[in-house]
């Protein structure tokens, strides 16, 4: 049964809510700081465990947002036993850890920064496991291996830092994206991207010949993001982390990513030998492999990091194996890892905060200097060895007896005996935790004297030890949780089974007893092994990684190196053949209908268009060196273009057409004033043959595509606009209520795109005017250019007197463009002109000085205008930039409409008009590289100069 509730997607955008304050608030002191960075923890587990006696009762919390539907996606979140289990875990260890980290950075660490990290990880690790919708869950994914890097790498002073942040989003963001085709896969099988969807449909997607692929690709997310092997090298170089990072991502969350998404999957994927054998060896091997690795090493956080990877592969063999009762344990020691572990983790910063060092050949004698230290480690350490009286014990006894009845490849052998090993080296290397940290003589060499720490700092590990003692003799404390959780797992009824201390004499209490006494044996003996581990020649998982890493960067060079040369003849090349084949490919498997039209006959005054545009066309490319022949031949193919639209009865795309042309030519024209008449040959033969055939292979299949479009029907929206234009959007021109309403977030983006184009336009030239190349412009020689009747009186007077009219067309074409061909947008650009030809009738400087508005000030005022116009639908409960008319009448005049497009169409009147004045006025500031001075008068000509000179003679 399944209960909505809204509240979910706050408890996911809680922590993300939450890091805008950790930061602001450092000012105000490190208690305050941790003070915010903890409360938006506490609300969002205040408010899960809220919805925990639903939970509890077999209900499941959901809560869904529409977001995009077309695609399959939206912010769907679900709450069952495992997301409560796993949520849990997550506001709980970060709430501990926010008090942890409090004391134990320094006050050099930037803590409003940290604190910022963790939060952006905790709402990351909240979504994964609340998501209902497999494409945000993949969102979610990404986004934990990006705050992890940031955490990682927090102390980004230290270079193991720095690259252990590398190698951690290296190899977890490639297995992300393997999963993301996986799930891909997923969501095709079923039909749906909804993870409940998928869950259900467990036996079509396992007899699906695509489940393979899925299975192998998921997998790979969930091994790389739990440190399974051969994936396993990253987590110990992650510990160049601070300890309350480490103690968080690698033995409490991001780690158990991989463990949660396989127990998630685990009612579709879960049941077959594929899964079985991939699974359950490759957790096995990592359970016994970082057992061993663990054992020998001398760093505390490296110890705990390889016992970390050994009991992932642990939970991930429980997984493997795909019984019930398997998949019971596996959450009961996920519980009891998490305990434990968080501890361990936090107990080693203490050691290492205290003593200056976590090299256990260094310590040794802790037990009499930090007496509450050693408790809370020997605690944790006893655990996780699997003593009896701590939950270690239980989950460990309850993997054994799953073990010991396993089957693989049919020796009833091979997993009892591998997980026996795993479990002994599992005591082995906990019990050298205790012993070389804790015990033997007090030293007078540490580098600095260890005592124990504030109880701000042994507060939080101190709690997870009471939880391990507490769960170990009280195990039925538990067992709501874990049987919650395992039901969610399970998906289906769950086996009988109690936890409790005593399961009788069994197989795996023996092997038990046997891990435990050769654990002890080997921590006897740990010198000598010592000395023939490091004698034996090993591979060295961290020289493969950078090895390989290297020679991928070496090959990433020699390939960008050898295409991106800066030329951009190569890249359009490049480009225009790959789109190309690409579309010829998809063109030719389409299975294209046979005509149903025929050709219409073609007037003689087309014919004649038709040929002067070839002719254009051709001399284009005949005359493309000779630069200003060039763009008359583009102007012509311009007005061609406009007259057809004019035939074709589109005069909207005719004015603006016409109007983009005028303001594109006058500019260019501008442009070119500074530059050679010709551009001198840059090209072989060879190259241009290329580009021929290139060219016509690409046009022409555009005209082809066309063509073909052309002889058959195809359905169209046009029936919908000009059906629902007037009624829908109050006006009878369905080209401008189409850009103002059905499509007016195109056109709010398209003004954008252009105001940043002259955005851009004025910063390159303000590169070129104040960088290096502005020396070369002084030396130029623009004598020749200039004209000795620059400001010409008939041009001067002729655009004084289009000015006004012009103005007054441009508001003409703006008021009735709602009705009638016209709009903002052909308005700006009429207006456009009339100021374009100001500027060049009498002067870019003399018409600068009367110049009232900044330019960049207006495509901002435009924007806002359009985009407040936009948001203002959401005050009437309308979508962003749903129109709203009606009409009026004010006698005498007749009843007129009013409506918010026009708002809106000023609002892109303004952005044209301040983009492509600021073009020009970023083009015409290189006419004072050319010595053009500021006339007094609008023209060259100054009447009084002659006058007063005609009295000087007389």
């Amino acid at each position: 049964m399944a209960i909505e509730d809204s509240s979910l997607i706050l408890i996911a955008l809680l922590p993300f809510l939450g890091a805008l304050f950790p930061g602001l608030m450092i000012r105000a002191g490190r208690n305050a700081c941790a003070v915010f960075a903890a409360v938006p923890t506490i609300l969002a587990l205040t408010m899960l465990l809220l919805h925990a006696p639903a939970v509890f009762s077999g209900q499941i919390v959901t809560a869904n947002a529409v977001w995009l539907p077309q695609l399959g996606l939206s912010a769907a979140f679900f709450l069952d036993g495992l997301g409560l289990l796993f949520a849990s875990m997550i506001l709980g260890v970060g709430l501990l850890i926010t008090l942890y980290a409090r004391f134990y950075l320094s006050g050099e660490d930037p803590m409003g920064q940290f604190y910022t990290f963790l939060l952006l990880f905790q709402g990351a690790m909240l979504g994964i496991v609340l998501s209902d919708n497999i494409l945000l869950l993949l969102i979610f994914w990404e986004l934990t291996s990006l705050s992890s890097f940031l955490l990682i790498g927090y102390w980004r002073h230290l270079p193991e830092g720095r690259q252990g942040a590398r190698m951690a989003l290296t190899v977890t963001g490639a297995g992300g994206l393997a999963m993301i085709a996986g799930m891909l896969i997923l969501g095709n099988i079923v039909g749906s991207y909804n993870l409940t969807d998928i869950l259900a449909a467990g036996d079509l997607i396992r007899s699906s010949d695509w489940y393979l692929p899925a299975l192998i690709l998921i997998l790979l997310g969930a091994f790389t993001k739990s440190a399974q092997f051969p994936f396993h090298f990253w987590l110990p170089h992650a510990m160049a982390a601070p300890t309350p990072v480490s103690a968080y991502l690698h033995s409490a969350t991001m780690v158990k990513a991989g463990v949660f998404l396989m127990a998630r999957m685990w009612p579709a994927l879960a049941g077959t030998e594929q899964w079985f054998y991939i699974v359950t060896s490759v957790g096995l091997l990592t359970m016994v492999l970082g057992a061993l690795i663990a054992l020998f090493k001398d760093d505390l956080k490296a110890l705990l990091a390889y016992s970390t990877v050994s009991h992932l592969g642990l939970l991930t063999m429980l997984l493997g194996f795909g019984t019930k009762m398997a998949a019971v344990a596996a959450v009961f020691h996920i519980i009891n890892h998490l305990t434990f572990k968080a501890a361990l983790f936090m107990t080693a910063g203490i050691v290492d905060h205290e003593a200056h060092t976590r090299d256990i050949k260094r310590l040794g004698g802790l037990r009499t200097l930090m007496p509450i230290t050693f408790v809370i480690g020997t605690v944790a350490a006893l655990s996780m060895a699997g003593i009896p009286l701590f939950n270690g014990f239980l989950s460990k006894e309850m993997m054994l007896e799953e073990a010991s009845h396993t089957y693989w490849a049919g020796s009833p052998y091979a997993v009892p005996v591998l997980a026996t090993i795993g479990a002994l080296l599992s005591v082995a290397y906990s019990f050298r935790f205790i012993w070389h940290v804790f015990f033997g003589p007090v030293r007078d060499d540490y580098p600095h004297t260890p005592h124990d720490p504030p109880v701000g700092m042994w507060a939080a590990p101190a709690l997870l030890v009471v939880l391990v003692v507490l769960i170990g003799v009280l195990p039925h404390l538990a067992e709501p949780l874990v049987r919650t959780a395992a039901a969610a797992v399970i998906g289906g009824d769950l086996p009988d089974f109690h936890l409790k201390l005593w399961h009788g004499v069994t197989p795996a209490l023996a092997m038990s007893g046997a891990a435990i006494v050769g654990g002890f044996i080997l921590l006897l003996l740990h010198a000598p092994l010592n000395r023939a581990w490091n004698a034996v020649p090993r591979p060295d998982a961290k020289a493969m990684f950078d090895r390989v890493l290297a020679w991928t960067v070496a090959l990433s060079r020699r390939i960008t190196e050898s295409t991106h040369d800066g030329s951009m003849t190569r890249y359009l090349a490049i480009f225009v053949s790959s789109t190309t084949v690409i579309a010829y490919l998809a063109w030719s498997s389409s299975g294209l209908p046979l005509p149903t039209r025929t050709l219409m006959p073609v007037p003689p005054l087309v014919f004649v268009g038709w040929v002067l545009l070839l002719v254009a066309a051709l001399s284009v490319v005949l005359l493309h060196r000779q630069r200003f022949l060039a763009l008359i031949v583009i102007s012509i193919i311009g007005l061609m273009i406009s007259v057809g639209f004019v035939y074709l009865s589109a005069p909207d795309l005719a004015l603006t057409q016409i109007s983009v042309e005028t303001v594109t030519i006058m500019l260019l024209l501008l442009a070119l004033h500074y530059m050679p008449k010709s551009s001198p040959p840059e090209s072989g033969i060879v190259r241009r043959v290329r580009d021929g055939v290139i060219a016509i292979a690409a046009g022409g299949g555009i005209g082809a595509l066309a063509y073909m479009f052309l002889l058959r029907d195809v359905d169209t929206i046009s029936s919908y606009h000009l059906a629902n234009a007037y009624k829908g959007g109050g006006g009878t021109n369905v080209v401008n209520v189409i850009l103002v309403d059905f499509r007016g977030y195109d056109t709010y983006g398209e003004i954008i795109v252009l105001g940043i184009a002259g955005l851009v336009i004025f910063a390159l030239m303000e590169a070129l005017l104040n960088g290096p190349a502005a020396r070369k412009l002084r030396n130029m020689d623009f004598s020749k250019n200039v004209s000795r009747d620059r400001h010409p009186l008939m041009m001067v007077v002729s655009t004084r007197v289009m000015m006004p009219v012009a103005i007054l067309v441009g508001a003409y074409i703006f008021l009735r463009g709602h009705n009638q061909p016209g709009g903002g947008f052909v308005a700006g650009l009429v207006v456009s002109i009339a100021l374009l030809m100001q500027y060049m009738a009498s002067g870019f400087a003399w018409t600068q000085r009367r110049q009232r508005i900044e330019y960049h000030a207006m495509i901002g005022l435009g924007v806002l205008i359009a985009g407040l116009t936009g948001a203002g639908a959401w005050l009437g409960g309308k979508p962003f930039l749903t129109s709203g008319y009606d009409y009026f009448e004010i006698p005498p005049i007749e009843e007129f409409e009013l409506a918010t497009a026009m708002i809106f169409d000023a609002g892109v009147f303004l952005a044209v008009l301040g983009a492509v004045m600021l073009m020009l006025y970023s083009l015409s500031r290189i006419a004072r590289y050319a010595g053009d001075t500021v006339n007094v008068e609008p023209m060259d000509y100054d009447p009084s100069a002659n006058v007063q000179a005609n009295e000087a003679e007389a």
